[in-house]
């Protein structure tokens, strides 16, 4: 029988101390080489890419707080309460849209039906509470029916959205553009183009009741409320967790035992879910229901989301970061407002801070993969 030696065996006290004097030695040499490696690749980094991988999703703060000290130079009036009043009513639309892309980001897809699907469960909700009105319903009758037409609406919007991009593979850029004309369209039709004012108390009280002597508008709560819940699912429960992974690698994800299409469906109906308080909040605001609302609102919800982190190709953003990227598109908004800057000049400047956010999540993306 054959026996094989651990290299070990047989060697002197001596030489087993020399061998780990060298063994040591290799892996010194080794740590050193690779600080020396990391150190090389650090400086092949331009400078500009090092600082923004460091400083990740905080520069937004520093934005935010730049702009309002920028209006307020210029205006006055920027620190107002009506300012603020003004500026919340526009984080409101904004903040819950922008929470339910949040969630279609991540996944590495987007949704730019999200202002459409607002409009048209606003209308139609707003339509059966006209009708019933009219047909002398009890007042409750008339704001629950319409409220969960409102709900029902933007939640089944959502879920065709999903089904489709999911079983045939579509583009959701293709698949939401195409929701977006439909459902814009199909709110002129829903009454003829006209908005709806005649509405139950209750609706019209929503909108304008406030807390802290005006200061909290009970829609900007309700805003708030949501965007907390929805950052808890976000980072505490599976479906959260399911969301990154399918963001990050679907193969992975599909490989790691996640119903990708499954899951998919259900981003884009909760994504409608939300769309559609979002439209209860905003025809509670105006206490009337306009085939305008939500208009070109997902390029502001869009906006908020890569300014606040969220990446364009998927698996990252947070809702704090969302909420951010909102609070900085609503105190631009309200201070070009306030500087008297005429709206398409605004189009245009929000345009451009699509762009440019997306051209920081890309430099960010570039020296995470040369780190």
């Amino acid at each position: 029988m054959s026996t094989t030696k651990k290299p070990s065996e047989g060697l002197t006290e001596g030489d087993a101390a020399k061998t780990a004097e060298a063994d040591a030695q290799v892996v010194t040499d080794a740590t050193a080489g690779s600080a020396e490696l990391s150190y090389q690749l650090e400086g092949s980094v331009p400078f500009f890419q090092r600082f923004m991988s460091r400083v990740g999703s905080f520069w937004t703060l520093g934005v935010l707080v730049l702009i309002v000290l920028l209006f307020e130079v210029l205006t006055p009036s920027m620190l107002t309460k009506a300012a603020w009043i003004s500026t919340a009513d526009y984080g409101v639309e904004y903040l819950i849209l922008a929470v339910a892309q949040t969630f279609i980001i991540i996944t590495a897809g987007i949704d730019i039906s999200v202002g459409a699907i607002l409009g048209f469960s606003a209308m139609s909700g707003a339509v059966v509470m006209q009708d019933m009105m009219s047909g002398h319903n009890s007042a409750t009758a008339v704001v629950i029916v319409g409220i969960a037409i409102m709900l029902v609406t933007g939640l089944a919007i959502g879920l065709l959205n999903g089904l489709i991009i999911s079983r045939w593979k579509l583009p959701p850029m293709i698949v939401t553009l195409g929701s977006m004309t439909a459902f814009t369209g199909a709110t002129d039709v829903l009454h003829h183009g006209a908005e709806i004012a005649t509405l139950p108390n209750f609706v019209s009280n929503l909108g304008t009741t406030s807390l802290f002597d005006g200061w909290l508008p009970l829609p900007v709560l309700v805003a708030l409320v949501l965007t907390l819940v929805c950052g808890i699912i976000l980072a505490r429960t599976r479906f959260g967790l399911h969301t990154y992974a399918v963001g990050s690698n679907e193969v992975a994800a599909r490989r790691a035992g996640i119903h990708v299409d499954r899951h998919l469906v259900y981003v884009y109906g909760f994504a409608g879910l939300l769309c559609g308080i979002a439209g209860l909040m905003v025809t509670a605001d105006f206490s009337s229901a306009s085939p305008l609302a939500g208009y070109n609102d997902e390029m502001y919800a869009i906006a908020a989301c890569v300014i606040g982190g969220a990446s364009l190709w998927g698996g990252r953003g947070t809702m704090f970061g969302t909420l951010v990227g909102t609070a900085i598109m609503s105190v631009l908004t309200t201070g070009l407002v306030l500087i008297n800057v005429q709206a398409f000049w605004q189009q245009v400047a929000i345009g451009a801070i699509v762009v440019a956010a997306a051209g920081f999540d890309h430099i960010r993306l570039q020296s995470g993969d040369q780190k």
